[in-house]
């Protein structure tokens, strides 16, 4: 894929799909000089009229937006199961694309996506971008510069009740495609992959608590939905570098008080902050030490916020240095379905997608 940067400064935007992420890739972009929304779109025509209105942007469909010569790239904030048809939309007019977590609905979807992007000469690149903050690649900085010594093994655990108690409509949670793996795994797992390299086999179980979950908020307070999906996961990967990192995702707690994510190696462990943010506290305890010391940041984006994947996939001067791509999200959904399958089979999963670790961020004030 070679699709390369505007010659302009600023970076226009079209976002496809309108839903309750947007505020925070629209305060990215607000705060930043080189990028303006210029199209929105979105099934629901009134919601793309106010959004259009609030941020001076113009409403339109999806196909006016994919074909409009203002628009550098697409924002595919659409739900999952729509990313690889907007995706494949948005190549086809030969505009980038940058696509929420996950990539696609399934990996074979996402390699289409992928291939479709190298025979067009057109980027690809997919959600979480909050690894590129300053809070995982302090830490990446850390384990680059040896302060753990070599590797070995990490955790990573996100553990919470479910989301209907919070959320109106949380039935695409307990659907094909959600889960808490599926919704919370790809922080996680780039950030193993950022932090200790590619994946080559996983093993995984999973389990499910209840058969149906009851909306607690909203206009629909009280409904029922049926749980379509495991709501715990298990899962052990074992990546090329020999290191082993376990992983727990679910959403049959009451919470949680595990680290995030935990690194560890032969002279030392990293406690990373969470990854579903660009900041946080990196704490190193070196072998032998009684005491953790708290890192200041020396890498990474400053502030960060949803949206600076966007630019650096426009921005990258070789398709080779856009860091969150779409590769990397291609060989997080490959894992995550290996792990889901894994848990079905009883039998490990070899892992056939190769990527190399992304390209670390130096310290910036975006």
């Amino acid at each position: 894929m070679s699709g390369a940067a505007p010659s302009r400064d600023e970076v226009r935007i079209g976002i496809i799909g309108l839903g309750k992420i947007l505020d925070q890739y629209l305060a990215t972009f607000e705060r930043l000089p080189n990028a303006r929304v210029v199209a929105v779109a979105d099934l629901n025509a009134d919601r793309a009229r106010d959004v259009a209105a609030q941020v001076g942007a113009r409403a339109l469909t999806v196909a006016e937006l994919v074909d409009d010569p203002d628009v550098d790239v697409v924002l595919n904030l659409t739900i999952p199961a729509a990313h690889a048809e907007v995706a494949h939309a948005a190549i086809a007019a030969g505009k980038p694309v940058y696509s929420e977590k996950p990539l696609a609905a399934s990996t074979a979807e996402a390699i289409s996506v992928l291939d479709a992007g190298r025979t067009a000469g057109v980027r690809v690149g997919g959600a979480p971008d909050t690894v590129l903050g300053a809070g995982i690649q302090t830490a990446r900085a850390a384990v680059d510069a040896g302060r753990i010594g070599t590797p070995t093994s990490a955790t990573a655990t996100f553990a919470c009740p479910g989301h209907e108690s919070w959320h109106p409509n949380p039935d695409f949670y307990y659907q094909v495609g959600g889960g808490p793996l599926l919704d919370m795994g790809p922080y996680y797992l780039t950030t193993l992959v950022t932090l200790l390299g590619e994946v080559t086999s996983v093993v995984g179980a999973a389990g499910r608590a209840r058969p149906v979950r009851t909306i607690g908020s909203g206009p629909r307070a009280g409904e029922t939905v049926e749980v379509a999906v495991p709501t715990h996961v298990t899962g052990v990967l074992t990546h090329a570098s020999g290191a082993l990192s376990t992983i727990v995702m679910s959403f049959d707690t009451a919470g949680t008080e595990s680290p995030k994510i935990e690194v560890h190696g032969t002279q030392g462990s990293l406690s990373v902050p969470d990854p579903n943010r660009f900041d946080g506290e990196v704490r190193l305890r070196a072998l032998g030490s009684p005491e953790w010391e708290v890192l200041e940041p020396t890498a990474g984006d400053i502030p960060g916020g949803r949206g600076i994947g966007v630019l650096d996939l426009i921005g990258a001067a070789t398709d080779a240095q856009v860091r969150a791509s779409g590769d990397l999200a291609l060989h997080v959904l490959e894992v995550m379905e290996g792990v889901l399958g894994s848990a079905e089979t009883g039998q490990a999963v070899t892992i056939a997608s190769r990527v190399d670790r992304p390209d670390p961020v130096p310290l910036t004030h975006s």
